[in-house]
């Protein structure tokens, strides 16, 4: 009694064929593709927002993931709180991690401030 056929045994046995290696190829090739051109860039991005963030200090201007613009105002120690002002005489405490960029002063002869954040 036969359990397997003996050309389905054929196709099993006997070392790794060139044409199974051919067929994983593409999928390798698309996923360094997509390695280089979305994941690394990205990965990049979210450890440099990362470095900004834990270098905030008192007076920096940042932007809020709810897209509000504030100014530093005291960062606790230990903790992920920092206190920022909105408005004149108008503080809140955000999270570290809603901060979403570092608004950076703008010199004389530029058009529009330059903002440090994560897409």
């Amino acid at each position: 009694m036969h359990l397997i056929s003996p050309a389905f045994a054929q196709s099993l046995g006997g070392g790794t064929s060139l044409a199974g290696l051919a067929q994983f190829a593409p999928l390798v090739l698309i996923f360094g593709v997509f390695y280089f051109i979305l994941i690394r860039p990205q990965q990049q991005k979210q450890k440099a927002l990362k470095a900004s963030l834990s270098a905030i200090k008192r007076g920096d201007r940042v932007l809020t993931s709810g897209g509000i613009i504030a100014v530093v105002q005291k960062i606790k120690e230990g903790s992920d709180e920092v206190e920022v002002e909105i408005a004149p005489n108008v503080r809140v405490m955000v999270m570290r991690s809603t901060i979403s960029g570092i608004i950076k002063p703008v010199a004389a002869n530029d058009a529009k401030p330059a903002v440090t954040q994560a897409s």
